[in-house]
């Protein structure tokens, strides 16, 4: 789904759709405004300004995922969860809630490529950023 910007933050999308669903672009555009509603208040939860976002169409609902990096090389995980196909009634999801196997295997790259590209990376760090936004996972998950 590619990068932008957002709510001050560089936001890496991704789709996971499972068989059968479709992320729609006008679902990619609901799950961005969820993104932004997020982060608009990600400094005060120590935000270093980059995000990771998840559109998951599933076979039992709909479920958006906002994982963000936080200062101490830890990072911040947000979900949303609701019913297949209405993202107009995705809620916060309940405290405990952990990703499924396909949404992990997405951030495991994504923890991957943050200390290869950005931690790790050569250069000034906008070259490391650009390094960044062009490491995507692509294909099957699991």
């Amino acid at each position: 789904m590619g990068s932008s910007e957002v709510a001050g933050h560089v936001v890496k999308s991704y789709a996971i759709e499972a068989p059968g669903r479709t992320v729609t672009d006008r679902d990619a555009q609901a799950a961005l405004r969820i993104a932004a509603d997020h982060l608009s208040s990600a400094h005060l939860r120590g935000s270093l300004g980059l995000s990771v976002l998840l559109m998951h169409a599933g076979g039992d609902g709909d479920y958006v995922l906002v994982h963000t990096w936080i200062e101490g090389y830890m990072s911040d995980l947000a979900f949303f969860t609701g019913p297949a196909g209405d993202l107009g009634r995705l809620r916060p999801g309940r405290s405990g809630l952990a990703p499924c196997v396909w949404e992990a295997a997405v951030l495991a790259h994504e923890r991957d490529s943050f200390s290869r590209q950005v931690l790790d990376g050569d250069g000034a760090l906008e070259e490391r950023l650009t390094a960044w936004r062009g490491d995507v996972l692509e294909g099957e998950v699991r």
